[in-house]
């Protein structure tokens, strides 16, 4: 352990083991955490992601992103998830600058064909997709290759995306040419997408599959939506399958990381010192057939803590599962919108933040800091801040009181979620809060 590692031990950051690792498909010996490449930090010292009101529309700050990859390779974090449509599509290009100081064999890739949009559709066009990745990522093989977001859209959408094109047949072509080393998918959105996959693992022998799973979507997906599918049957179903599963969103879009008083208050007699992310990430690492959790890091302090974390990880006992579960239960009674902040229901064509409202609207619910019933003492009080947050996280023409309801956000969230209707409940909510404010 070098000096620097030392330091961060005796400050407590970081564990004294190392890196826990998986085995994948063909041997390959991978951190349990990964590196998600989705919100870069930016010279002004904030992320890039998209339109986003945290998001920031400088440029990416190659030198800090440098710094992660060097730091995260020290700490035995090999594993680096990114995609050609990810930070404005600049991720792919920066990752590839910072990993190419590094010898190729010490790292894994993972990208994806994020063929999205209509015009890359024809297999032509998805085949320069793969070819441009390679190319921004300064290499002439792809680690890890997903058919990226597969429900995205639904079912008809995914066979144009992928099968009625031949993409599916000619990456599977690429795999035996050596130029893809895993190829596999990931999964939000239609069930009969992911089923159809599962139909087809003899055929097409996936090697991995990426699937959202925290405690809360455990066995709580499908309640928050009736068209979700709970991670618990996903993961039975890669393990029945000896797929290995990569995992997004172990905390919920960030929310299974901010201060709740009541799951806190659960999770601190446990472990006092056990940050809020640390619980949700052993969630995920507890199961073996987990190959790696990835996290979009933008901080570096925020490298350092996961690193801890995972160096090693203790999965948890059974207890301590119950207690999670407890927790999912009682996330559920806030009025969170769930909302992962994924950016793929932007750019709104009328200039709403749809992302920056939920996200703003679920960081008071997760902290408590919503306005209770207005016989409450603090009432007047928690409105006022949180109007004040409202105010300030968004300029005026981005908030919600200018969705229309074109509902054109809606085909694109992976998550399902009615945007126009949330849109909506949170104005009205909003509106009232106003008033009230103003006859204080």
């Amino acid at each position: 352990m070098g000096a620097e590692a030392g330091n961060l031990t005796r400050r407590g950051l970081l564990s004294a083991g190392e890196m826990t690792v998986r085995t994948g498909r063909h041997g390959e010996k991978v951190s349990l955490l990964g590196y998600g490449a989705m919100r870069l930090p930016t010279k002004d010292g904030k992320h890039a992601n998209g339109w986003a009101a945290g998001a920031s529309q400088a440029a990416i700050d190659q030198d800090a992103v440098n710094a992660h990859v060097d730091y995260a390779l020290e700490h035995g974090l090999n594993y680096f998830d990114t995609s050609p449509v990810y930070c404005r599509g600049e991720s792919e290009r920066v990752i590839g600058i910072a990993l190419s100081r590094h010898p190729r064999e010490k790292y894994f890739i993972a990208t994806k064909m994020s063929n999205f949009n209509e015009m890359f559709w024809p297999l032509e066009k998805s085949r320069e997709m793969f070819e441009t990745s390679l190319k921004s990522l300064r290499t002439d093989y792809i680690d890890f290759y997903l058919l990226h977001s597969i429900g995205n859209g639904g079912f008809s959408t995914f066979s144009k995306r992928y099968i009625e094109n031949g993409a599916l047949d000619w990456l599977v072509e690429q795999r035996a040419a050596g130029r893809i080393r895993n190829l596999g998918f990931s999964y939000h959105g239609d069930a009969r997408a992911f089923e159809w996959c599962i139909e087809n693992h003899a055929k097409y022998k996936w090697d991995f599959c990426q699937i959202q799973m925290n405690y809360v979507d455990w066995r709580h997906a499908k309640e928050v939506n009736d068209r979700n599918l709970n991670a618990e049957y996903l993961y039975g179903k890669l393990v029945e399958n000896d797929i290995p599963a990569v995992i997004m969103e172990p905390l919920l879009g960030g929310r299974l990381a901010k201060f709740n008083y009541a799951v806190a208050s659960k999770l601190k007699g446990m472990d006092p010192s056990a940050s809020m992310a640390s619980w949700a990430f052993r969630f995920c690492g507890t199961y073996p057939k987990v190959l790696t959790i990835l996290s979009g890091m933008t901080y570096m302090q925020h490298l350092e803590a996961n690193v801890a974390t995972f160096s090693p990880l203790k999965p948890l006992d059974r207890n301590q599962l119950a207690t999670l579960e407890a927790a999912a239960q009682l996330l559920l009674q806030n009025k969170t919108v769930p909302c992962n902040l994924c950016q793929y229901c932007m750019p709104c064509p009328y200039g709403i933040d749809i992302p920056g409202v939920f996200e703003c609207w679920n960081t008071a619910c997760t902290e408590d800091r919503l306005p209770e019933d207005s016989s409450a003492p603090s009432y007047a009080a928690n409105r006022r801040r949180f109007l004040a947050d409202y105010d300030r996280a968004m300029p005026d023409l981005r908030q919600a009181e200018h969705c229309i309801g074109c509902g054109r956000c809606v085909s694109h969230c992976p998550q399902r979620i009615d945007i126009p209707a949330r849109m909506a409940e949170i104005d009205a909510q909003v509106a009232v809060w106003r008033k009230e404010e103003r006859h204080a």
